[in-house]
């Protein structure tokens, strides 16, 4: 205990410091995510506080992150489509993901899974977080100028048509519930339908319009709607705010440029008066937890998104390692990465309980806490804290914030969190694989790809995909390579290892050596398939050395089989030499020993083997 607090005027400044700059992008993720400033605020309390308490990083500094909250993001687009924007009927679901994604990660600190992070490829990260940079960016330009298609008359309009659809849709399926045959008791459809209300339509109008403009393709449709709404006083108010936080930098850094810009921009609307746009409002009093997520759960609703949990525990735990990293770095410490990530859940799990969103360590608040003199984990608990006395004591003042000045705050995020290392490499990459007639890196592929998914399609696929492409393309080069590396030769042609040197000239013709080196597996296989047609007409017999094949898999030991079979047709006796521990038990599974390959025709070492083999096989030719 006395180690816990033996830092605590360091801890205490940098809590409070990593706190202020923590303030404005927590309210600015939970405002982009569509849940509210509260999510993001009660997300970077309780995650704040539980992270550093459980955690495994003595000063990380967890909170909403822009990774996070984009995929956190899509998920909420989602289930608000589905129930008709209704935040109280979609929050349930959306919370119960975010404890699985916390669960989850709770499981893989468990289960060590910690050091494994690190195997997730450069390129699909890459892409990942350029990706998440121009989503923000792009879908923060529509309130940056003031326009909110959910409130455009012409729009509303416009879908009228669907909405009506949609509410009598909703009408066949009321009564397909009460069991009641449309067809038979139609007069029942005329009458409930009469009684919706021209209010009720325009709402679900108002619904599907904004729906329409959500995300980053549904943005970038209506930016050339929402250049013709311009709302100047927004529009001046995002730019006044973008402008302080670039600007304020170059005079220092001591101060966190975004809260200047969240102080001045907010005062100055507020002060005099101006007709801006308010965020939502901020609930007063202490977080409670939302206990709907339990009288409401049916494991049913909660499958479909299984993956987007997983999505977001991964993504969380890749974050918060690197962030670790970045922290050891700067303090010579060493975190402890699977207890990392079992506080990480635990945070995560708790802030959902309480309606937060998920997060991950932030590099910034992380650095700026460590420059600010916090050294224990007493300063991330400190920084939790900060943030709900600031909520307790300022939550109304909070919530007449402009939103053009979270959306301004967003924008720069956005244009931060975009991986520019990954981008400048490109031209300098390998143009390693083909396309038609064009030439390109097989990582710059990956990198676009999920850069591409990403920001049009859906994020969680797009990491998928990319980890699947990834993968792929690994597993093709060391195939690639192992098959190079062991080449089907004569000895005539296929440079001869140390104790080959001494093989009799005269059986040149009769034996040819195979050398495998390295595993034989999946990606492999198919060149040593054709070791049978690449033996002459002269061969009587094989030596293949298996010395240096540490490893097969079953693709590797079938098609191990397949040869062994094709040259017992052609009656080619084969020996083995060096065969190692794991192979000879796979192969002794499957019978391959002693059905295809005799005990006594395995040799420990060539010179055994060479023996048998002046004894045995006579020249021929």
């Amino acid at each position: 205990m006395k180690k816990f607090f033996s830092h605590l005027k360091g801890d205490a400044f940098g809590g409070i410091t990593a706190g202020i700059v923590a303030l404005p992008l927590a309210l600015a993720f939970g405002v982009s995510s569509g849940l509210g400033p509260s999510a993001g605020l009660y997300g970077a309390i309780f995650l704040a506080f539980f992270a550093a308490l459980f955690g495994g990083t003595n000063t990380q500094i967890s909170g909403p992150t822009a990774p996070m909250t984009a995929v956190s993001m899509v998920l909420i687009a989602g289930l608000l489509a589905i129930h008709e924007g209704d935040v109280s009927k979609s929050l349930p679901i959306i919370l119960a993901v975010f404890i699985l994604a916390g669960l989850m990660q709770v499981g893989l600190g468990i289960f060590g899974f910690g050091k494994y992070i690190k195997y997730i490829p450069y390129p699909v990260v890459s892409g990942f977080m350029t990706a998440i940079g121009l989503i923000i960016i792009i879908t923060q330009i529509l309130p940056a100028v003031g326009y909110y298609a959910g409130e455009d008359t012409a729009l509303i309009e416009k879908h009228m048509p669907h909405a009506e659809e949609m509410l009598l849709n909703d009408i066949l399926k009321e009564e397909a519930g009460e069991g009641i045959l449309v067809l038979e008791n139609f007069k029942e459809t005329v009458d409930r339908a009469s009684r919706i209300t021209p209010e009720e339509m325009e709402s679900e109008a108002s619904i599907l319009a904004g729906n329409s403009a959500s995300g980053a393709l549904g943005a970038l449709k209506a930016i050339p709607r929402a250049l013709q709404n311009i709302n100047w006083l927004e529009l001046l108010l995002a730019l006044g705010t973008i402008i302080i936080i670039y600007g304020f930098k170059r005079i220092t850094t001591a101060i966190p440029s975004t809260l200047v810009a969240l102080v001045i921009v907010s005062g100055i609307a507020f002060g005099f008066g101006l007709d801006y746009r308010p965020i939502e409002q901020i609930p007063s009093g202490f977080p409670v937890p939302n206990m709907a997520i339990f009288t409401e759960f049916d494991f049913g609703n909660l499958m479909p998104y299984f993956f987007t949990a997983f999505t977001l525990a991964l993504l969380g735990s890749i974050d918060s390692l690197l962030t670790s990293v970045v922290a050891d770095n700067v303090t010579k410490t060493k975190h402890k990465p699977n207890k990392e990530l079992i506080g990480q859940g635990i945070g995560n799990t708790i802030g959902a309980l309480f309606g937060g969103l998920p997060g991950a360590g932030a590099t910034i608040r992380t650095v700026v806490n460590i420059n600010a003199g916090g050294k224990t984990r007493l300063s991330g608990m400190i920084a939790g804290v900060f943030l709900l006395l600031i909520l307790l004591a300022l939550g109304d003042i909070a919530s007449q914030i402009p939103a053009a000045v979270l959306a301004g705050i967003l924008i720069t995020v956005g244009f931060g969190v975009m991986d520019y290392k990954g981008l400048k490499a490109i031209p300098a990459l390998p143009k390693d694989i083909k396309i038609g007639p064009i030439k390109l890196s097989s990582e710059v592929l990956i990198m676009i790809v999920v850069l591409l998914l990403s920001t049009f399609w859906n994020l969680v696929y797009a990491v998928g995909i990319g980890l699947i492409i990834a993968s792929l393309m690994f597993m093709k080069k060391i195939g690639d390579l192992t098959a190079l590396r062991s080449d089907v030769k004569s000895l005539k042609k296929e440079k001869a290892w140390a104790d080959e040197a001494d093989f009799p000239e005269k059986l040149k013709e009769e034996v040819f050596i195979k050398h495998l080196k390295g595993p034989l597996f999946f990606g492999s296989t198919s060149e040593f398939q054709a070791l049978a047609d690449q033996i002459p007409i002269t061969a009587k017999t094989v030596v293949i050395r298996l010395g240096r094949m540490q490893y097969m898999d079953q693709s590797g030991l079938y098609a191990m089989e397949d040869v062994l079979q094709d040259l017992s047709k052609r009656n080619i006796l084969v020996l083995f030499v060096g065969l190692l521990k794991q192979p000879r038990y796979m192969m002794e599974r499957i019978d391959i020993i002693p059905n295809l390959i005799l005990k006594e025709h395995i040799f420990k070492d060539f010179d055994s083997c060479l023996n048998w083999i002046k004894s045995n096989v006579k020249d021929e030719f």
